[in-house]
């Protein structure tokens, strides 16, 4: 189904609307150039990585409700931290379960401070990981060169010669 519009025709986009117009004009080079994009290491590496991350990210959030927060909500008080709420409509809810069950605005600062921590747990396992990966890579050091280039033929001599072995010319010594 090719545009009849001449402005479209004019910049070369008279295909617009058309199914094969996916597939370029080499026959399938769009779904190829798909191909190569999705296949590169790097794609693979990333979607390895949001996997991993999410994954983690559950592990995380059941180590702040189910082993930190527990702790600290005995420490306030012998409550479920992430039972915690504040009720904005001016009837009174034992539970946030009950408030958001009759549609109660309620603030869930218990649930946000469980979010923090999760937050900052991943955050700093990050860092760290971050860290030992740059502890880890062995970048070498530049090596210090060991020739020089002669001024007068530019033939490499080694750095300590006062005498060029190419042309003999005298080269200060520095």
């Amino acid at each position: 189904m090719a545009s009849n519009d001449p402005v479209l025709e004019g910049v070369g986009l008279a295909h617009l609307g058309s199914p094969k117009a996916l597939l370029g004009n080499h026959g399938g080079t769009m779904l190829n150039e798909f191909r190569d994009f999705a296949l590169r290491g790097n794609m693979l590496d990333m979607a390895v990585g949001i996997i991993i991350g999410a994954a983690f990210g559950r592990v995380v959030s059941s180590l702040v409700s189910d082993i930190i927060m527990p702790p600290i909500g005995l420490l306030t008080g012998k409550s479920d931290f992430s039972s915690h709420f504040i009720n904005l409509s001016g009837k009174a809810y034992a539970t946030l379960a009950e408030a958001k069950g009759a549609g109660a605005a309620t603030i869930n600062y218990g649930i946000f401070l469980n979010a923090v921590f999760d937050f900052l747990i991943v955050a700093f396992a990050v860092f760290m990981l971050i860290k030992q990966v740059n502890r880890l890579k062995n970048e070498p050091k530049p090596a210090t060169p060991a020739t020089k280039d002669c001024p007068f033929c530019l033939s490499q001599i080694p750095l300590k010669a006062t005498r060029c072995s190419q042309c003999t010319s005298t080269l200060a010594v520095g």
